[in-house]
Formats: C-alpha cells, sequence, structure tokens
C-alpha cells in the first residue's frame, strides 16, 4: 500500500498470551486502534480511561501512528516470510 486507508486489510496473530492482535501492536494497542477505527461504535467499560486519553491525544494523529506502527511490523514480519520461503532447505 502507498498510503493508509481505513478500509486496508487487517492482519491479526496470536500473540504469546493467547490473545488476538494486529501484527506489531500489543492486545491494547489493537483495542484501541479498533476503536479509533470505528468511533461510532459503542466503548466498553474497560475502554473508558483508555477513550479518554486518545481524545486528549488527537484521534487522528494516534490512529495513523498505529497504523503506521502495523504496517511497519506487518512489511517486516511479510519479508522474513519470503526470505524462510526462499532459502533452499539443506540435504545430508
Amino acid at each position: 500500500m502507498s498510503e493508509p486507508k481505513r478500509d486496508a486489510p487487517r492482519r491479526y496473530i496470536v500473540d504469546g498470551a493467547g490473545q488476538r492482535v494486529l501484527v506489531g501492536l500489543t492486545i491494547s494497542e489493537t483495542a484501541e486502534f479498533e476503536a479509533l477505527d470505528n468511533p461510532g461504535a459503542r466503548l466498553g467499560a474497560d475502554f473508558l480511561v483508555e477513550a479518554r486519553r486518545v481524545r486528549q491525544a488527537g484521534h487522528g494523529e494516534r490512529w495513523l501512528e498505529l497504523y503506521v506502527k502495523h504496517e511497519r511490523a506487518w512489511n517486516d514480519w511479510m519479508a522474513g516470510t519470503r526470505a524462510r520461503l526462499e532459502k533452499p532447505g539443506l540435504l545430508n
């Protein structure tokens, strides 16, 4: 992708704690990104403190910061995956 778009595909993985997160983001960053990406959704009680912080920090700027972090991690992950696939197996 050449520029971030709100309709870009999401790339989730399961982290070490078994939680579904966006590649490169923590569980709290994933929840924050999803809340910012869908501002019309109701925030649960768990997100009230985080939502207040997000509003103070600036909605669009924070969304972009999290998106860029995710996109960079995704690109690195894909490059690593391609490198492993291109490396021939060793024969004994």
